[in-house]
């Protein structure tokens, strides 16, 4: 299999290669000649095979009854079949690495057979077009505009087309000719487009030059093959193809053997589709070329006419093609013609016989068999509307894939149904050629109206062979996407993904888990570790026709994450189920039945199919659906968060790469788009960032930026903008920090002016549409719903949309409100105004967060009483229940906000780093506060309090994050941290080695475990420092601690003497360690920290503003007070939710739900700005140098097809005036001898010449 066989390199390719095709000889045979049958041209010699009489075996001598009474050779009675024993890769010696694929067969081999190997086995790329070169075989001496129709027309429209172009395969003729086009094509052409042209070639086997060379009955992998002149024509394989077909009939060195196979396969591979899996929407049309050719050629054309094949004939090219153009054009509008037809089928007419028997003498003289031949003609000339006449010479090669396609087109035109659209075979192909501007310019000018029916499977096969330009010309041309997307039809879509990609392991994942140990399932394991296996398995038992959109749910459910609702669960019933068990069986039990959903029009259809081509991976399909889909900047951040997900379940790295640039296209036109809006309208384009969205399930765009890592749109300054007026409320952004905390000590403050608020008169003009820079006053700004200021208008609005009205937003763009709340007094309002800004709350926990760690530093270092009862103390019970009051907090942040359920809240707590910062902290907290609770574990409960008075400060980097300038630089310490990782783990290695080494030189036995630890790790790394004991390590010094060499006090603890006899290496040692430690690996980590700050600097904003918006998230939904005060706020919350049952109004954090006209005329709105922003930039595009000469190049062939139709009519009008000419110079001699005869006397003299251009005669 391709899949197979691309894994691996060099012999395991090659292993596996041999075990993927040993099964050929079994299958596929060869024929032998089993019968002599003697050649009475060469004297006993030869068989009529071809074959000396050597060469056949003792059984085919031996039978001379045969022998004697058979005078004529017949393939299918005198050759007998044998396993084949040429057959695998072929290795042209002296050309190109590429090796070829080669089989030998018998021509009665079925050609399903044949055509399944060569696009299962050896990997060719089923055809969108097929074209057979018939002629132009043998030495024959191919025209120079036949070479270039060949080189410029046929092998370049094939590889826009996709196609397979079938020649003999020979170097020779016409097979040579389309070989090295086919060459220099692939040379000039991109790596994309390098295989899509497959030359094949079909070959009598008995005609192949060296062929001895090919047998191996083991398979050759490869065969070298040895041709001796490449530069004269020869009947050696062609090194430019593919793959070989070599038709074997028993015969030695004749023509024709291949043709009934070649015939057969032709038709085979006109009844498959085409597209990926045959998912196209036609069968792959396959076209015969004929190129000059021997008069025999009439038997085959006539029988491939009968079975509809259409065929295009070069006239000009010679022989055989020049006979039929010769006919089929002089003879078509000759009277004779009707005579025929008035005869019906009976015969043809005798005039007409008559006609074609005269110009076949005239191009065949000295052919034998001409009356059958001229049978065949006869029948050819009837069949004549699947025949194209194509004049190379005159109309050149440049619009040939034009010219193929109305070949096509009128041959299938003939084929189709009387009810059927003449112009749908003409579509279906141009989608199949992917030819969108044959399209345009002939199909979808205007001039043919299309209805929806007839664009309905040509879509289909667009979207599913990724043919973006095709999508957006049916969308602009009739096709109502509304009408076309089913749900049915979207799981047809995901049914047509390709085995081999990321999306189908998934869904296949996800249908392992719905269907259980069905078995003809195989296991998730089996899925993840061989998908070219289970892709094969899958084909055989069908799992993948049940795929579901449950399924695909389940795959965006795992790429989405927490960040937004399921998908498709209305469609499907789930809605109302929360549990991912119960929604599986009622999703088993639905699908078990006659799922009436898929005959639902799709609710959200451009986003459905965005999602669709996103999970793909395709670029272009996938812009211009997120260009149709509403909530455009949405949208592309949930492309950006599928791919980055996708990418980190990648294995192949090129598709991992891509993966992440379309990301980070995404986020780029995310980025530009809401640049675009918040240009044009600061307040709606913040209603932006906080609407839910019902596409989306649920989220809004800030969530889904910090779902996908959309670091680059976190810091765009209009989020950014938000951002700042969440955090500061309603009091005003310039606010100096000491008034903040002068106010916090002394909260009557906030009461006077020392605070400046946002007055409410401004809130009020704003809110109603003061006119803005663009002129654009209240009655155009009420069309786009609320502006939203600060984030009590967002808790206002939410509240209306439950019942109540808020004072701020008493009308909704004009539309006036029934009734208002009573409003607040003065006192009430400006407390709240203060107290619930998020930067109070924040400004109050960091400073009672500085208390209680100096509360905490206080009782480890001055008020750490003993175990009870003699303490604890006071201060220390303060501190438990401090930290009891942190840990409510805790709680109440993981399972008591938002509106997901405990596990996904949990799952979502852990993976933030400071929660399991602060889980470490409050767990060594409890360890220690239960060990000093009792006398055998009270030291170690105070060192574990200790150590989490370390984890308790570094708490304090995580708070200072928010600093504008210090925000920065903690990521850069961030970075820098992992840089040491890196350092830690050359030092170790070097540590060690030098440790062990220096202990062993140092003291010959030292069995006590702390001081082989201390000198064999400390001491090193303190050498590092400058701290080195040269008493101790050079023996030359005196040292002053007593030793002995005695093993037993050694043993029981005494210091060990020191060896001088190798002290000289140790001092070695310990000049190399320093130098490598102090002076590499240390500039090695400064090199490393540099680096990294050099890199990270440059973006250390953008890193800064995204971390900005979880701790401002955070902060927001956190109560007013701090800890420990906070268990009031605990308190009050208990008392209002589960008593007074309250709702939550910050449970929906950063989210604003609009309905009805608000939420259309905002949609609308950024609509607007999208469109404006895809006109500016189609702008710069078309701008651009390259466009400009891509435009500059359409019209000077536009100009050079235009002169060349002028030099067309300037022969046509040099040939008109030699006619006249010759018709005035024969009427003025007829004038002229009636004038000197007497036979008659004309009533007037003739007529004079008359000048019919005066202007010119006076010049």
């Amino acid at each position: 299999m391709r899949d197979t066989g691309g894994e691996g390199g060099g012999g395991d390719k090659i292993g596996k290669s041999e075990k993927d095709q040993s099964w050929i000889p079994k299958i596929i045979k060869k024929r032998v000649c089993t019968t002599f049958v003697e050649d009475s041209f060469s004297n006993g010699a030869l068989c009529q095979c071809g074959g000396a009489r050597d060469a056949h075996a003792s059984v085919a001598l031996g039978d001379y009854f045969s022998t004697a009474i058979v005078n004529h050779w017949d393939t299918a009675q005198h050759s007998s079949e044998y396993p084949t024993d040429a057959f695998g890769e072929l290795q042209f010696a002296g050309a190109s690495k590429r090796h070829s694929y080669f089989l030998r067969l018998s021509w009665d081999t079925p050609p399903s057979m044949v055509y399944t190997l060569m696009t299962a086995h050896w990997g060719l790329s089923a055809p969108n077009l097929v074209v057979s070169v018939v002629g132009g075989e043998g030495r024959t001496k191919v025209k120079t505009w036949v070479r270039e129709v060949l080189r410029q027309g046929l092998v370049k429209a094939s590889q826009s087309t996709g196609a397979w172009i079938l020649t003999a395969g020979l170097r020779e003729g016409v097979g040579r000719c389309v070989g090295e086009a086919v060459r220099d094509h692939a040379t000039a052409a991109s790596s994309v487009s390098l295989n899509k042209v497959v030359a094949l070639g079909i070959a009598p086997w008995g005609l192949v030059h060296n062929r001895q060379q090919l047998i191996n009955p083991q398979g050759s992998f490869p065969a070298k093959y040895y041709v001796q002149n490449t530069t004269r024509d020869s009947c050696c394989l062609d090194n430019n193809y593919q793959a070989f077909l070599l038709v074997d009939d028993g015969s030695v060195g004749r023509r024709g053997g291949e043709t009934g196979f070649r015939a057969k396969l032709e038709d085979y591979i006109s009844h498959q589709r085409t597209g990926i899996w045959g998912s196209g929407s036609i069968d792959i049309p396959v076209l015969c070329m004929l190129v000059s050719g021997e008069a025999n050629i009439l038997e085959r054309m006539d029988l491939s006419l009968k079975n509809s094949m259409p065929w295009l004939v070069l006239a000009g090219s010679g022989g055989l093609a020049d006979f039929l153009s010769d006919v089929l054009e002089n003879l078509s509008s000759a009277p004779v013609v009707q005579s025929s037809e008035v005869d019906g089928e009976a015969g043809p007419g005798v005039d007409l016989k008559d006609r074609v028997a005269e110009r076949f003498k005239k191009y065949f003289p000295s052919e034998a068999e001409s009356d059958k031949l001229i049978e065949r003609a006869l029948s050819i000339y009837h069949n004549r509307d699947f025949i194209t006449i194509y004049h190379g010479e005159q109309e050149g090669p440049n619009d040939f894939d034009t010219v193929l396609l109305k070949a096509l087109v009128g041959a299938s035109k003939h084929r189709a149904s009387v009810d059927a659209s003449p112009h749908n075979e003409e579509l279906k192909l141009a989608v199949t050629w992917n030819r969108v501007d044959i399209a345009k310019s002939e199909l979808f000018n205007g001039d043919i109206h299309w209805r929806y029916e007839d664009l309905e499977d040509s879509m289909t096969d667009a979207l599913v062979n990724n043919k973006p330009q095709f999508v957006r010309l049916f969308t602009e041309n009739g096709l109502n996407i509304l009408d076309y997307l089913t749900y049915g039809r979207l799981e047809t879509l995901y049914r047509s993904v390709p085995e081999g990609t990321l999306l189908f392991q998934l869904l296949q994942r996800r249908l392992v888990e719905r269907l259980g140990t069905a078995a003809a399932i195989p296991t998730s394991t089996n899925v993840s570790e061989s998908p070219s296996k289970v892709g094969a398995e899958n084909v055989q038992s069908g799992p993948v026709a049940e795929i579901s959109l449950f399924e695909v749910s389940g795959v965006l459910e795992l790429l989405m994450g927490d960040v937004c609702q399921p998908f498709y669960y209305n469609a499907l019933g789930l809605e109302q189920i929360t549990s991912k068990r119960r929604a599986l069986r009622r999703a088993s039990k639905l699908l078990r039945g006659d799922c009436l959903y898929r005959e639902k029009r799709c609710l959200f259809p451009w986003a459905s199919l965005f999602v669709w081509a996103v999970l793909q991976n395709r670029s272009e399909m996938a812009t211009f659906f997120w260009e149709m889909s509403g909530e455009t900047v949405l949208s592309a951040l949930s492309g950006c968060k599928m791919l980055r997900e996708l990418s980190k379940l990648e294995g192949e790295t090129e598709t991992k790469l891509s993966m992440k640039e379309l990301a980070q296209r995404f986020e780029n036109l995310a980025h530009d788009v809401f640049s675009s809006c918040y240009r044009s309208d600061e307040s709606r384009s913040f209603t932006l960032l906080i609407r839910k969205s019902p596409v989306w399930g649920g989220t809004t765009c800030l969530q889904m930026g910090m779902g996908a890592d959309a670091r680059l749109f976190f810091s765009h300054d209009g989020v950014q903008s938000l951002l700042s007026q969440i955090w500061w409320g309603d009091m005003k952004r310039n606010t100096e920090v000491w008034k903040l905390i002068l106010t916090f000590f002394c909260p009557l403050l906030c009461y006077t002016n020392l605070i400046s608020f946002r007055k409410q008169e401004d809130q009020q003009l704003e809110e109603e549409g003061k006119p803005n820079e663009d002129g654009l006053g209240r009655d155009n700004d009420s069309l786009y719903g609320t502006t939203i200021f600060s984030f009590s208008d967002i808790k206002h609005i939410e509240a209306d949309a439950q019942g109540s009205h808020s004072p701020r937003s008493a009308t909704i763009k004009g539309i006036p409100q029934p009734r208002r709340p009573p409003k607040r007094p003065f006192i009430v309002s400006r407390w709240r105004q203060f107290w619930f800004a998020p930067v109070t709350s924040f400004l109050g926990n960091v400073l009672m967060y500085f208390l209680f760690l100096l509360l905490f530093a206080y009782v480890l270092l001055v008020d750490f009483k003993p175990p009870p009862p003699s303490g604890p103390a006071i201060t220390e019970y303060v501190l438990y229940f401090w930290v009891f009051t942190i840990v409510c907090e805790e709680i109440r942040e993981t399972f008591f906000l938002g509106t997901m359920t405990w596990r996904q809240r949990l799952r979502v707590y852990i993976q933030d780093v400071w929660n399991k910062c602060d889980i470490t902290a409050i767990t060594l907290f409890i360890i220690g506060l239960i060990c000093r609770m009792f006398k055998w574990s009270y030291e170690f409960g105070r060192d574990v309090l200790c150590v989490d008075y370390m984890v308790f400060t570094l708490r304090l980097i995580h708070i200072f994050a928010i600093h504008k300038q210090l925000g920065p630089k903690i990521i850069i310490v961030g970075k820098m941290v992992k840089d040491v990782f890196f350092f830690l783990f050359f030092l170790g290695v070097w540590l060690m080695a030098y440790g062990v080494a220096n202990q062993a030189l140092l003291y010959s036995y030292d069995p006590r475990p702390d001081r082989i630890f201390r000198r064999v790790f400390y001491r090193p790394y303190l050498h590092i420092f400058g701290q080195i004991p040269v008493e101790e390590m050079d023996v030359g010094k005196r040292w002053d601690m007593p030793c002995t060499d005695n093993v037993t006090l050694i043993d029981e603890g005494e210091e060990p003497c020191r060896v001088t006899y190798s002290n000289w290496l140790v001092v070695i040692l310990l000049v190399v360690y320093l130098l490598v430690t102090n002076i590499l690996l240390i500039n090695l980590l400064i090199a490393m920290f540099s680096h990294t700050f050099s890199q990270v600097q440059t973006n250390s904003d953008i890193y800064w503003k995204f971390q900005r918006y979880n701790l401002i998230v955070q902060y927001h939904s956190r109560p007013s007070l701090a800890p420990p005060f906070i268990i009031l706020s605990h308190i009050n919350l208990f008392i209002k939710r589960n008593i007074r049952k309250v709702p939550s109004v910050k449970i929906h954090h950063f989210v604003l739900q609009l309905k009805g006209k608000a939420a259309n005329r905002l949609m609308t709105w950024e609509t607007i700005q999208k469109e404006d922003f895809l006109t500016a930039q189609s702008k710069i595009q078309k701008n651009r140098d390259s466009e400009r000469l891509k435009r500059m190049s359409v019209k000077v062939d536009s100009m050079l097809k235009h002169l060349t139709e002028s030099r067309d009519f300037d022969h046509r009008l040099r040939a008109l005036e030699n006619e006249m000419e010759y018709c005035s110079n024969a009427l003025s001699w007829i004038v002229d001898t009636l004038a000197q005869g007497s036979t008659f006397k004309p009533s007037r003299p003739p007529p004079t010449l008359r000048d019919a251009f005066p202007s010119s005669s006076s010049t």
